[in-house]
């Protein structure tokens, strides 16, 4: 595993669209599982990422409530589509449309969750990225994770309420796709 931190270099890679990164973890978040694309994109031995936390991949842009918005729906038993900026192990970032789903054996109980995430449409990207940047700010603003939750949560839900959108309409807008059409 490297040592030390990632620093965000500010430079972003891409993959070709039709491309699907894939990973699965347990229901503590942990990578057990990545593909090749998971690997070329995100600049990591498989050796080095499997068995570490998934948010050792997490951009510091990426807004909190975002990702307490997809566990609320994991734990729910729900999945989740989401524009997420992932960090890549030298510094470079990507930006992926997530497909989060939880994985449930066979008498129901969620064993963990898989991941595909698809390159983004550029249009749809520089949108996000400035909401994205708004709702970091305000998270950078508070000393205590939890305030920085709360008040980039409510934060998103004024957005998408003067939208008169929920979160989902709102991916799908950006995605140019009816609510709940995989692209």
């Amino acid at each position: 595993m490297r040592r030390g931190p990632v620093r965000a270099t500010g430079v972003e890679r891409t993959f070709d669209e039709g491309r699907l990164i894939v990973s699965k973890t347990d229901r503590k978040g942990i990578i057990r599982y990545v593909n090749a694309l998971f690997l070329e994109v995100s600049a990591y031995r498989e050796e080095d990422i499997v068995g570490q936390p998934h948010n050792v991949i997490r951009h510091p842009d990426m807004p909190r409530c975002v990702f307490r918005l997809l566990w609320d729906r994991l734990a729910a038993g729900r999945e989740i589509f989401a524009y997420v900026v992932n960090l890549a192990g030298d510094g470079s970032h990507y930006w992926v449309l997530a497909h989060v789903t939880p994985t449930f054996d066979r008498g129901g109980a969620v064993t963990g969750y898989h991941s595909n995430r698809r390159a983004p449409g550029r249009p749809a990207v520089q949108r996000i990225e400035q909401l994205y940047a708004d709702l970091s700010a305000t998270e950078r603003r508070h000393t205590r994770p939890a305030d920085a939750i709360e008040a980039s949560t409510g934060m998103l839900d004024a957005y998408l309420a003067q939208r008169g959108q929920d979160y989902d309409e709102f991916v799908w807008e950006l995605a140019g796709a009816p609510a709940g059409t995989v692209r």
